[in-house]
């Protein structure tokens, strides 16, 4: 039998990982440092509610609009949840991670709260991506469940990886993962992917694989170009695991 207190620390849990990762709605929680970072083990969690949202979206508007309207305004939706966290960090790794410059000049870059010119062509870019890959998936239901899903799993991914800088939100989240929060964070992804795929879902283990790859090669390249990842790193992978999931459920296959 789960405890009263015990319950209550999950239910703590939960709220600090839905008030981080999304706009919706929370009980007024004091920040906890530890709790932030126990807080992990529900990101895959958050990102199938998210994907729930977002296919409720694609399934409303899909009643009254044409497909690419339909997929505008989930897309829409899809920022508007997350209130551009993740995108944010895309544009500033788009400013820093390509500047030809020392890789202490790129992190200061991409602490800068302007946007430069690399930043506003990459989020164009990648939203028109975004777009027209949600208007063509085969699956919307497993693709839009999938997707944020998976990417919120890579968070922790990107947290086992050295860190670019000993400071910072992204920093902190690491330092304190332990390894209960990983295995219970990807367990729910397997368990997810799992019920999918009885559903008849075939690209979800090529979505998984596809993924991780994307993951770890976007983990690669930042380690190349700054020594480590950052909070910024964390909202790129998101974001590029994201698409990825699109365009495995989008492919001509």
């Amino acid at each position: 039998m789960v405890s009263p207190c015990h319950s209550l620390t999950m239910r703590n849990e939960f709220a600090t990982a839905l008030a981080f990762l999304t706009i919706l709605p929370m009980p007024n929680i004091p920040f906890d440092a530890a709790r932030f970072t126990r807080a992990g083990r529900w990101y895959p969690l958050v990102g199938l509610l998210i994907g729930v949202l977002l296919f409720l979206v694609d399934w409303a508007a899909g009643q009254l609009f044409p497909p690419l309207l339909t997929a505008t305004l989930v897309v829409s939706a899809w920022v508007a949840l997350t209130g551009g966290l993740h995108l944010d960090g895309l544009a500033d790794c788009c400013d820093g991670l390509f500047a030809p410059v020392a890789p202490a000049r790129r992190l200061e870059i991409m602490r800068d709260s302007r946007s430069g010119a690399f930043a506003v062509i990459g989020v164009v870019l990648f939203l028109l991506l975004k777009v027209t890959a949600v208007a063509a998936v085969a699956a919307p239901l497993s693709a839009l469940l999938l997707a944020p899903m998976l990417a919120r799993w890579t968070l922790l991914l990107a947290a086992r990886q050295p860190s670019a800088r000993n400071d910072g939100m992204g920093s902190g989240f690491a330092a304190g993962l332990t390894g209960d929060v990983f295995v219970f964070a990807g367990l729910s992804v397997l368990l997810i992917g799992a019920l999918l795929m009885l559903r008849g879902a075939w690209r979800v283990p090529i979505a998984i694989l596809a993924v991780h790859g994307t993951a770890f090669a976007a983990i690669l390249f930042a380690r190349n170009r700054l020594g480590g990842v950052t909070g910024d790193i964390y909202g790129l992978i998101v974001e590029v695991s994201e698409l990825t999931v699109l365009l495995v459920y989008a492919a001509l296959i």
